[in-house]
This record gives structure tokens, C-alpha cells and sequence, in this order.
């Protein structure tokens, strides 16, 4: 037996050879042949995945240099006794690990989608007889038998076909069904183009075949798909790397600031090492923003909500602040850019070229030529090329569930739609004979009656075919007339290089005795009719979408299995590139092209035609290299292991396959491609919030850092202790920090350019503004502090009030932060957002409960305030709030000089 990686390529050899390579003959296998390979090779089906537990996934949201210090702090507390800081300190690191958890949902579940596609029951010839098996109880080697609608359950090698086309869009990307044939190809050919191949998942339109199993379960094209989704390395999104950055940095400051805490302290100070250790454990609590981990997870949630309206389905959280960084777009066309339904849009007669309105199989549109509407009875070319491909076709269009569908196959809707566009009534014909579609003639005859008495033979295929077998045409006029075939040959290519598959028609008024049809019938009177140009047709609302992807900064590329002609074609339309500078890559070259000169193409082209799943999953890896944040779309089994590798992997949610679903991070409810421009302007808006929050929430743990810090370099008493510094950060962070996250977008949000990959999420303008806030509230509390100690007041009372002081500075600082850049005083900015008051009046609330109440009190050591000293608290709240108004002000001027 021989191994698939140890085989010749089995579409490049011939029958025979196929079945000697694989010990195998025409009659199929032996039952107890059969069984042995079964015991050796094992069953015809893919792997299962290894999933993660639940419990391991929880655990990895401890990951953290920033809850390693925390649960430091926690044991250290523990051991000097001080529970209630230890229980606070580890219920608010399980509580942000538990949030986490839930959002981010279930773990991927890609190779359960590829299973569902694999094929349940098989027609096999074993001991000389057919029969009929359980498709996983396949082997090597045994023949097997397909018919129109079945499902291939593995790859075969085929020795007969006949008429058989087979639909391949899910690995492929062709929008059309292939025609299969038995002849041995070459041994470079692409996977799209291996005619005597069937490939295990793929569905039979038309027609029916046999061949020989070559390659089961893992070692067939789907199987080695669902490989490369295994093996596929998943990488951190730009927030993850940025935020790890950020909290290994803090992480470090903290804990070098622990050390100088404790020297100056017990050394200089002379103060116990008990009480320096306290303090220390509280600076840390204070400057770790515990709350930020919920903060990011709630403004993402929220994201993913906003999504959902827009049809974007979220299966990943943090893809969606990922798409605000997106710098290209690698998508698939069938299905994506394109409706995948074929549309007839020219034809083309010795009366003229006519142009055919609307999209899709909904029978709406018209048949024009010079943007005048055409009167068919005044047409006779035109009307006996309906005739053809109306009558001449066993495809139909049916509306189920207020949606247009087919029961056939797609070029031929295409065609029958034409003729409904014409409303042209084929109910009057009877059909006598047929010559059925084979991919070794490429057309189809059939011979009928007509409601006029006529007997006609009608024929419609490959221009080529046809155009050698007609003697005449027919003219302007409804004559005949001597056939001019280079003319016709023009046509073909002219309409070709506009991205049409193109199709003739051709027919034959016979004697009425004639009642058989046979290949030597369309050799004797057929006359050529005309060409019909059908595409898949571009999505409108993709080309707008692509616009404003484009003056968003953000470039998208077209990564197809057709051919180049026709993909190239389809980018102009689409606006992806224009006719002079477009260029186009196909699969030949992506496959001899060295990573560097990948790199190269990858970046310099927006085409690619001729794909396969590998070609792909190396693009995108190849963009990514160049420092490209890449978001992937597709609906095809193809296209998983390139969603799974990209940054933002989108599936289509209709059309789409549930392999391409479960790799993706996101799924496009209408498969609409502008959709994904609307969750890039979301997830832009998104990053903006995160900002807001971080510019908000850092100068809150920085103020606090502040006070425990030179409380202690100074040989101070401390104004807070750690239990009170955790309160003030877990309920800022739950209420006020919170707004932010449903601020609204800001102006011209999709006309500035991608935020540059790597760039830090704290910029230099960003700390000065945290270094201001954070000494401003920091100095402001410990003087409130110090003034109260030295009037007399209790060290409850001055603790309350330092706290107090620092929660109301923070409320008014929220306010200041809405706007990064601009004046907030003002009225209507003051007042846009409702939930910031929403989140003022609880956080109030919340403080209220946290001096009067007398279990608060015992708890956190805190005691009843008069009115006269929360005057004195929100006197300090508006001070913060006007000095950093002008220090926004003062910014602004020099951005501006």
C-alpha cells in the first residue's frame, strides 16, 4: 500500500497506472482485502480536535504580570494577618478573571464544521457487486460510484464520467460546477483544474462517475485543510500585545518602587518593617489599575453588541478592537465581493449587442441595446437565442421562503432567468431527445416540438464547439447567411477579457419525422444564433465599501480561485485597482516564489487568481511579515486556514460553509461585504474608548500611587490604607470608567489612516497628561490630608475626606477625558453622553452608602462627613477639572504653532 505523500500524483497518471500504484483493479476490492486495509489505515474520517477545559481556560485569564503582583500583595497580606485586605485583593482578581471568562465564549470549534461536510453513505463495488456502505468504512483502492446530488466521500481518481460536473466552490473558489473528465493531467496543475479528480466533500450537480478511492480521512484535500487549521499558529491582536507590553512595564515600575518604598521606609525612617510592608502593599494596590482587565472586557462587550445590529456576529472579543487596526483586506471573490449567482449580462447577436439589467436569479431586469428597451418581436436573433437557452435547459429558478433559488445548476439559471427577464414562454415545447452536458463535448442538444408546429434541434456550449459545427448564422435580418466564424471568435475573446464566461447558442429546423438525436445530427444544418456573457456579479454595496476602505487608508486584495482574465476583470469593477495599474498574480507564481519574493507580491499586488489553500494561508502570513494588521474574508472550506491565521478572520454567514463559521473570529450576518467596513468604523471607535478609559483610569492609579509613595519617602502618616485604595479603584472602574465606553464616534473616524502596527497605545502627549493628573490629585489629597490632621479632625475623618476628595477629583475628571483633545466646557458636551450621569449619580450613591453606613465603616474605617466637609471635597473635584481644561488648552496652542 502506498501512502498519499508516497504516491504519484494520482490525477497525473492514467487509469491503469492509478490502480496498479494503488494494488487495486476495476472490479474493486475483496471484502477481506477490504477489511485489512480498514485494520491498517484506518476509518475515512478526520481526527478530533483537542480541545482546551473549561477550567484551563479560566486559569489563562491569571496570566498577568500585573495579577501576579496582586496575588502577591494578597499572600503578604494574609500572612501579616490584614483578611479583609486579602480577601478584597483576591475577590477583585477572580472577579475580572470570571468577566473575561464569560465573554470570550465557547473555544473554536473548527474541525467539528469540516466533519459535518464529510459524506455519511457510499456506492461501492466489493466482491464484484455494488453495494452500499458507511462512507467512513472506505479504503484505498475501492471503487466507488456517484450520481447527481451525491456527496464525494473521499478522493477518487475517476475512470468514468459522464456529463459529470462537479460543484468545488468550497475548496476552490470556482463559482461554477467543474467539469470532470477520465484524461490524466499535468502534474503541476492546480488544484482547480485536475479534471479527473473528485474531492471528498464536494457535492455532484450533473451527471455520474466512477473512480477509485486515492486518499481517505486526513490524507484527502479537505482532510489535509483541516490539518492546516491544526497547525495554524493563532497570533496575539495588537490591543493583547500592546496591553501586555503596558503591564509588564508597570509590573516592573511597581515593583522597583516596592523596593525604594522599603529601604527609605525601614532605614531612613526608622518605621517597623510591618507597617512599611502595609504601605507598600498598598502603593501597589494602588497604582495596579485592577479594574482596567473589566473595563477593556465591558467596552469590548459593548462593541460586539453595537456589531451585532450592524450584522456582524462576534465570536472572538478582542477582534473586535483588532478590526479598528486593520491595514488590508484579503478577501475571497465568490460569494463575497461577488452575489455567487451567475447573471447572464451580454448578448451578443448579428442584431446587435445588448446589455441585460439586475443581478442575481430574481427574474427583475431588463434586455437593452443603446439604453433603449428591446421589443423581442422585433428581434429575431435575439428571440431564437432565447428559444435555445430557454427550452434547451434543466435548470430551474424557484422562490422558497421569499428567496430566489435553483434546482440545477447555476450557468444554466443564469440562462433560464434571461429568458424570464424577456418573459419568454417555453411551456408550449415539447422535448423528444437529448443530448445530455458532457465535459468531453461541452454543450447540450435537445430536439422539440414547437408551439408553431416546427421540429428544431437546439443547441447551446462552448462557443469553440459550436462555432465549428455550424455552416451559417443568422444575420440582422432572420436569413441565414455563410457563417464568419474569426468574427465570432473576436467576440468570444473581446467578452472574455471583460471577465464574462461565455456561452453560443446555435439551431436547426429538422423534418418532422425526426424523432432521435444523435452527435452526427449537430454536424449537418445548425446555424449560429449568437453569444451569451454571464459573470458572477459584483455586490454594489461591496464597491462602496471598498471606496471607503480605501480613503480609510486601508487596502483590500482579492485572493481568488479563477481565472486571471476573469479575476482581473472583476477588481477593476470592484474598484480594487484600475486597468492600467492592476496587476495580477496567479498560483503558478506564488507557488516558485521564495518567502522574501512572497513578501514582495504580497504587498506591491491586489489580485491573485488561481489559488489554493495554501497559496492563502501564505499570503496572509506573507502580509503579516511586512507588519500588516490582516483581516481575511471567505465562506469556503478553502478559505479556513487563512481565517484562522489572520488577525481578523470574517466568514459569511449565510453562504458560508460552518468550517469557515467556527475558524473565524467574526461572521457576517448577510454576507454583506460593507458590513465589514461598518464593524472597522466600529472597532476604531472601540480603540478611541479603550484610550479614553486608560487616559482616564492610569492618572487615577497614578494619583494614588502618588499619595501611598511619598507618604512613605516623606516619613508620613498614610492618607489611605489598602483596603480604601482597592475600594476607590473597584468603583471608579465600574461606574465612571464605564462611560467611556459608550462614547459615540468621533468626527471623520474612517478618513485618517490605520493606526501604525506596533504603535504604543500611550503616547508621549498621553503620559504627560497621566504625569499631570496623577501629581495634580496626588498633592491635592495629601494636603486635604494634612490640612484636616492639623486642624484637630480624627484620622478617620481625614482618611474619609482624602478619600472623598479623591473620588470627587476623578468624577470631575471624567468629564475632561470624553474629549482627548478638545474643551469640554460645554454645555452640549457636557450633556451628551447620559450614561456619564447615569455613572456620576451611582458612583455618588456608592459613596453615600461608604460613609454613612455603619457596616462600611467597620469595614473599610471610614466615618460620617458633614456638608460643609463634602463642600470642601467638591471645591477639589473642580479645580482638577479647570487645570486640566487648560492644560488642554495650552496643548492645543502649541500643536498649533
Amino acid at each position: 500500500m502506498i501512502e498519499k505523500d508516497e504516491l504519484l500524483k494520482p490525477y497525473s497518471l492514467d487509469v491503469a497506472s492509478t490502480l496498479t500504484a494503488l494494488n487495486a483493479t476495476e472490479n474493486g476490492l475483496e471484502s477481506n482485502e477490504a477489511q485489512r486495509r480498514l485494520n491498517l489505515y484506518g476509518q475515512n474520517k478526520l481526527p478530533e480536535p483537542e480541545g482546551k477545559s473549561a477550567f484551563v481556560r479560566f486559569i489563562s485569564h491569571f496570566k498577568d504580570m500585573l495579577v501576579y503582583v496582586l496575588l502577591a500583595a494578597a499572600i503578604a497580606t494574609a500572612f501579616l494577618g490584614h483578611w479583609v485586605d486579602t480577601w478584597v485583593i483576591v475577590g477583585v482578581v477572580v472577579l475580572n478573571a470570571i468577566v473575561s471568562f464569560v465573554q470570550e465564549g465557547k473555544a473554536e470549534t473548527a474541525l467539528a464544521g469540516i466533519r459535518n461536510m464529510l459524506s455519511s453513505r457510499a456506492q461501492v463495488l466489493r466482491d464484484h457487486k455494488w453495494d452500499e456502505i458507511n462512507a467512513d468504512e472506505l479504503v484505498v483502492g475501492d471503487i466507488v460510484r456517484l450520481k447527481s446530488g451525491d456527496r464525494v466521500p473521499a478522493d477518487l481518481r475517476l475512470m468514468e464520467a459522464t456529463g459529470l460536473r462537479i460543484e468545488e466552490s468550497a475548496l476552490t473558489g470556482e463559482s461554477v460546477p467543474a467539469d470532470k473528465g477520465t484524461a490524466a493531467m499535468a502534474t503541476d496543475s492546480p488544484l482547480g483544474d485536475r479534471s479527473c479528480m473528485a474531492y471528498s466533500g464536494s457535492m455532484v450537480s450533473a451527471g455520474r462517475g466512477v473512480g477509485v478511492v486515492t486518499a481517505i480521512g486526513a490524507l484527502t484535500e479537505i482532510g489535509q485543510i483541516s490539518r492546516m487549521i491544526t497547525e495554524v499558529e493563532t497570533l496575539d491582536t495588537p490591543l493583547t500585545k500592546q496591553m501586555d507590553r503596558f503591564s509588564k512595564s508597570l509590573a516592573w515600575v511597581v515593583l522597583s518602587m516596592l523596593a525604594l518604598m522599603l529601604i527609605i521606609g525601614v532605614l531612613f525612617h526608622g518605621q517597623g518593617i510591618a507597617e512599611v510592608f502595609m504601605a507598600a502593599i498598598g502603593f501597589a494596590v494602588a497604582a495596579i489599575p485592577e479594574g482596567l482587565p473589566t473595563i477593556l472586557t465591558i467596552t469590548l462587550a459593548i462593541g460586539v453588541q453595537r456589531m451585532a445590529r450592524r450584522n456582524a456576529i462576534t465570536r472572538k472579543l478582542t477582534a473586535v478592537e483588532t478590526l479598528g487596526a486593520i491595514t488590508v483586506i484579503c478577501s475571497d471573490k465568490t460569494g463575497t465581493l461577488t452575489r455567487n449567482e451567475m447573471t447572464a449580462q451580454k448578448v451578443l447577436t448579428r442584431c446587435g449587442q445588448y446589455d441585460v439589467s439586475g443581478d442575481g436569479y430574481q427574474p427583475i431586469g431588463d434586455i437593452t441595446i443603446a439604453d433603449k428597451k428591446v421589443v423581442i418581436s422585433n428581434a429575431p436573433c435575439l428571440s431564437a437565442l432565447l428559444e435555445v437557452v430557454s427550452v434547451a435547459n434543466d435548470t430551474h429558478v424557484i422562490m422558497e421562503n421569499d428567496e430566489w433559488r435553483i434546482v440545477g445548476e447555476p450557468t444554466e439559471a443564469a440562462l433560464r432567468v434571461l429568458g424570464n427577464k424577456a418573459s419568454f414562454d417555453a411551456t408550449g415545447y415539447v422535448r423528444l431527445a437529448a443530448i445530455p452536458f458532457e465535459s468531453s463535448n461541452k454543450f447540450m442538444a435537445t430536439l422539440n416540438d414547437t408551439p408553431s408546429g416546427e421540429r428544431k434541434i437546439l443547441l447551446k456550449g462552448a462557443p469553440d464547439r459550436l462555432i465549428e459545427r455550424c455552416k451559417t448564422e443568422l444575420n440582422a435580418n432572420g436569413a441565414t447567411e455563410v457563417i464568419n466564424a474569426s468574427y465570432w471568435h473576436q467576440q468570444v475573446e473581446m467578452l472574455g477579457r471583460q471577465g464574462l464566461r461565455v456561452l453560443a447558442a446555435a439551431t436547426c429546423v429538422v423534418p418532422s419525422s425526426k424523432s432521435t438525436l444523435e452527435l452526427s445530427d449537430l454536424e449537418q444544418e445548425m446555424v449560429f444564433v449568437g453569444l451569451i456573457g454571464i459573470v458572477d456579479p459584483p455586490r454594489p454595496e461591496a464597491i462602496a465599501a471598498i471606496s471607503e476602505c480605501h480613503k480609510a487608508g486601508i487596502r483590500v486584495k482579492m485572493i481568488t480561485g479563477d481565472h486571471a482574465d476573469t479575476a482581473k476583470a472583476i477588481g477593476i469593477e470592484m474598484g480594487i485597482g484600475n486597468a492600467e495599474t492592476i496587476k495580477v498574480v496567479t498560483g503558478d507564481q506564488l507557488e516558485v516564489a521564495s518567502d522574501e519574493e512572497l513578501q514582495q507580491l504580497a504587498g506591491s499586488c491586489d489580485i491573485f487568481a488561481r489559488t489554493s489553500p495554501e497559496h492563502k494561508l501564505r499570503l496572509v502570513m506573507a502580509l503579516q511579515a511586512r507588519g500588516e494588521v490582516v483581516a481575511m474574508t471567505g465562506d469556503g472550506v478553502n478559505d479556513a486556514p487563512a481565517l484562522k491565521r489572520a488577525d481578523v478572520g470574517i466568514a459569511m454567514g449565510i453562504k458560508g460553509t460552518e468550517a469557515t463559521k467556527d475558524a473565524a473570529d467574526i461572521v457576517l450576518a448577510d454576507d454583506n461585504f460593507s458590513s465589514i467596513e461598518k464593524a472597522i468604523e466600529e472597532g476604531r471607535t472601540i480603540y478611541d474608548n479603550i484610550q479614553k478609559s486608560l487616559l482616564f483610569i492610569l492618572p487615577t492609579n497614578g494619583a494614588q500611587g502618588f499619595v501611598m509613595l511619598f507618604s512613605v519617602l516623606l516619613g508620613l502618616t498614610l492618607p489611605l490604607t489598602p483596603v480604601q485604595i482597592l475600594w476607590v479603584n473597584m468603583v471608579v472602574a465600574v461606574t465612571l470608567a464605564l462611560a467611556l465606553a459608550f462614547e459615540p464616534s468621533e468626527p471623520n473616524l474612517m478618513s485618517r489612516p490605520p493606526r501604525k502596527p506596533g504603535t504604543s497605545i500611550i503616547s508621549a502627549p498621553f503620559l504627560l497628561r497621566v504625569a499631570i493628573v496623577s501629581t495634580l490629585i496626588g498633592v491635592l489629597t495629601m494636603s486635604l490630608f494634612a490640612f484636616e490632621l492639623a486642624s484637630g479632625s480624627s484620622d478617620a475623618i481625614a482618611k474619609t475626606m482624602a478619600l472623598n476628595a479623591l473620588v470627587l477629583a476623578q468624577t470631575f475628571y471624567l468629564f475632561n477625558s470624553r474629549y482627548i483633545e478638545v474643551s469640554s466646557l460645554s454645555l452640549s458636551r457636557l450633556l451628551s453622553n447620559k450614561v456619564a450621569w447615569l455613572m456620576v449619580g451611582t458612583l455618588l450613591l456608592l459613596q453615600l452608602a461608604y460613609v454613612y453606613l455603619p457596616m462600611m465603616n467597620r469595614w473599610f474605617g471610614s466615618t460620617p462627613l458633614s456638608m460643609t466637609q463634602w463642600g470642601i471635597c467638591i471645591l477639589f473635584g473642580f479645580i482638577v477639572f479647570l487645570i486640566v481644561e487648560l492644560e488642554k488648552y495650552i496643548f492645543r496652542k502649541s500643536k498649533k504653532a
